[in-house]
């Protein structure tokens, strides 16, 4: 195959970064992941959501729309945790549901990012994890992030019902779902294998459908 754009979506705590870290290692694809360290407006947003909301939506929309092009331009396959996408479609459209983003601030984020993506090539598969809200919340306690301790069940289900939402008219490239509320592909190489093998069989557009009968046929 020629390089390819592998995107990793999902809710807090789906997996995002270990499934990235993994497939990357696996088949040997250059990896990307979300700015953090030196993101400058991560600590005042965490201490002043009002204030802060639209400042680091914008960077996050730069940040990632470089990241894209930057992956798309290489000619090795990559794979990245987190869309350009999700920014908008799921956590400025909470942000602005919770009043930390005003509508004037909300609109003019919502016209720069639409103009930003509609210039971006397209990926080649999305990859969507998905979990009960109930499950992550555990997880996210497990790991005990300082920066994730204000994170509630109703925030998360939140979210997750954003990404219904989103799920249902993204059109952009296909889409690999998958529930990872019993997945565990860090520590069971068998795990891995079948997500690696649904991903080899979207991008090279192999699909098999067996009906009842067939099945049947072929055990006798």
């Amino acid at each position: 195959m020629t390089g390819k754009l592998v995107l990793v979506a999902g809710n807090i705590g789906t997996g995002k970064t270990s499934l990235t870290e993994r497939l990357g290692d696996r088949l040997g694809w250059r990896t990307a992941f979300e700015s953090v360290i030196d993101n400058p407006y991560l600590s005042d947003f965490y201490q002043d959501m009002d204030a802060w909301s639209f400042h680091l939506q914008v960077f996050f929309l730069g940040h990632r729309a470089e990241q894209h092009l930057e992956l798309v331009e290489d000619e090795r396959s990559a794979i990245a945790d987190r869309s350009i996408y999700e920014d908008a479609k799921i956590f400025a459209r909470a942000l602005y549901h919770q009043g930390s983003l005003s509508e004037r601030d909300y609109m003019a984020y919502r016209r720069v990012f639409q103009m930003v993506v509609s210039n971006l090539p397209e990926p080649d598969l999305l990859i969507y994890l998905t979990a009960a809200p109930e499950v992550l919340i555990e997880r996210i306690k497990e790991r005990g992030r300082r920066m994730e301790s204000g994170i509630t069940l109703d925030y998360l289900a939140l979210l997750d019902s954003y990404y219904q939402d989103w799920m249902e008219t993204f059109d952009l490239c296909p889409v690999l779902t998958i529930r990872s509320d019993g997945l565990d592909f860090v520590h069971k190489l068998s795990h891995l294998d079948i997500v690696v093998d649904r991903i080899h069989n979207k991008l090279t557009g192999k699909e098999e459908v067996i009906f009842p009968d067939q099945k049947g046929q072929e055990a006798s």
